[in-house]
């Protein structure tokens, strides 16, 4: 019995012999030993059960098993490359961060996505679309995490999550639902700037390529002196911006972007895009009819300065190894780049690092993709797959036997803050002028004509007459000719169309007198 079971082992030793075996590597299990069957398990006999010792399948089967992270929350969806980057203007009048010094060079990992929809998802759906560019500069890594689109549906971070679940599918259908998201923007109205730029033809980009980028956020740079003066950054696409309408979007292949993104690069038409700021000077915040540290608002008309120009140049060895486990946070800033007011800029500084350990270990910055080019010196320990281990005894601080630097020169300066702790809106809201200007300033009769169209799809689609009828007053705000052929598109009235504006600025003046109490 014994004989007859071992020659049956021994026989599914070997199906068939390697295919160049004197050149071909040897292929071996996870801890290096060689494998010599991965094509037949061993079993007990020719129609006998899968035996447990056999260490090759079981460990085959365990990591296939574990192949996949969590999918982002948001941004599942999206491509990366690697580039260059190099600074053509000084700007150390406004910013210590060496990486813009004229002529420096460098590297740059970027990843676009969709905001919405998840990993697997064609690339021509309405959505917002990443533009998160990765600094690996001298001084650590910058992070400047952004979308194709100037501004952002909401002003507070409190509200992402809700903003997210009414736009993600309902938990009833796993269908995105208009009659959900704009139900939740219905109670929103700093979103109808957001709404009205993702409606055009913005929200269809034609590719990756013939896109631009936004920071969104103002940032706060610090000069060596001490300065201050705020900042917004937009990336400028070299091959101009080119959109699809609808139609032609709905037409294309399934992964037309990153198709187009990845050819290009590989023929050596490497896209690139200038890098702009934007300056304002503490002292002249005061003058602005809007609060600058709004997301849901653009600094439309302020002056832009070239500060350098992105190169895109290589495709990533391994989607996996590079662009999925790429991690982008607002909070990898480097000495004189700083946070602003903003108040989604403030959650997102905590909520993108922190979605990072979750769905990638808290040892992300030690992968590749996200680990800076320059030494990293702190007492950060352990954890999930850690492959750099603090060497020495001494791992806390201060300690005499191994001191560490702390110069005082990167210390972020001081500043004023004034005020009691409340949690109260900004005063300054004024939700509708600059969705009018973006309608009437950067969209042609067709451009608007197809803005019209694309939110009439969606729009028309709710059932509550209450949702649509407010709004559509949004948008009237915004400006009466958007608002009045919203309006005849989606069937509103334009009698409950004024009853609903009314009732908005009644309630509006309300909010204004409980403030000022």
């Amino acid at each position: 019995m014994t004989r007859t079971i071992l020659g049956a082992l021994l026989a599914t030793a070997s199906i068939a012999a390697p295919i160049n075996a004197q050149t071909a590597p040897q292929m071996t299990r996870d801890n290096g030993a060689p494998i010599g069957e991965n094509r037949a398990s061993r079993t007990a006999g020719e129609s006998g059960g899968v035996l447990l010792e056999d260490t090759t399948l079981i460990e085959k089967l365990a990591r296939f098993d574990r192949e996949r992270i969590p999918e982002r929350v948001v941004h599942a969806r999206g491509t990366g490359a690697k580039g260059v980057f190099v600074a053509s203007n000084d700007l150390s009048q406004f910013t210590s961060a060496g990486l813009f010094t004229p002529g420096k060079q460098t590297p740059v990992f970027v990843r676009f996505s969709t905001v919405i929809h998840p990993n697997g998802s064609p690339e021509t759906l309405r959505d917002p679309r990443g533009f998160a560019t990765k600094f690996y500069t001298d001084q650590g890594n910058w992070d400047l995490v952004g979308n194709n689109l100037a501004v952002f549906f909401i002003r507070d971070a409190i509200q992402f999550p809700d903003m997210v679940h009414s736009l993600k599918p309902s938990p009833v259908t796993n269908r995105q639902d208009p009659n959900r998201f704009f139900d939740f923007f219905s109670h929103t109205p700093e979103s109808v700037h957001m709404l009205t730029q993702l409606y055009s033809d913005l929200g269809t980009p034609k590719s990756y390529r013939e896109m631009d980028g936004n920071g969104v956020h103002a940032f706060r740079l610090v000069n060596a002196k001490g300065d201050v003066v705020f900042a917004k950054f937009n990336w400028k696409s070299k091959q101009g911006v080119k959109t699809f309408t609808a139609a032609e979007a709905g037409a294309q292949p399934f992964n037309v972007h990153t198709d187009d993104l990845y050819a290009n690069i590989k023929a050596g038409n490497h896209p690139s895009w200038d890098l702009y700021v934007r300056i304002l000077k503490p002292q002249d915040i005061a003058k602005l009819d809007y609060n600058p540290f709004d997301a849901t608002k653009d600094w439309y008309g302020m002056e832009e300065i070239k500060v350098g120009t992105m190169t895109l140049n290589e495709v990533p060895e391994n989607f996996f190894a590079f662009t999925e486990q790429s991690a982008f946070a607002p909070s990898n800033l480097v000495p004189g780049i700083e946070a602003s007011p903003d108040r989604l800029l403030q959650g997102r500084l905590f909520s993108y690092a922190d979605t990072h350990r979750h769905r990638l270990g808290a040892n992300v910055q030690t992968l590749p993709v996200n680990a800076p080019r320059v030494s990293v010196v702190n007492n950060n320990q352990d954890g999930p797959l850690t492959a750099t281990p603090k060497d020495g005894d001494v791992n806390y601080f201060p300690s005499r036997s191994a001191p560490k630097a702390t110069e005082t020169a990167y210390r972020q300066p001081a500043y004023e803050l004034d005020g009691l702790a409340q949690a109260k809106p900004i005063s300054k809201t004024n939700n509708f002028a600059q969705a009018g200007w973006f309608y009437n300033n950067r969209l042609d009769a067709k451009g608007r004509a197809n803005l019209i169209a694309n939110m009439a799809g969606d729009l028309g689609q709710v059932k509550d007459p209450k949702i649509k009828t407010i709004m559509v007053s949004y948008f009237y705000q915004a400006d009466t000719d958007y608002g009045t052929k919203l309006a005849k598109a989606v069937g509103v009235p334009m009698s409950q169309v004024e009853q609903a504006v009314a009732e908005y600025k009644a309630e509006e003046a309300k909010a204004t007198q409980l403030a000022a109490r």
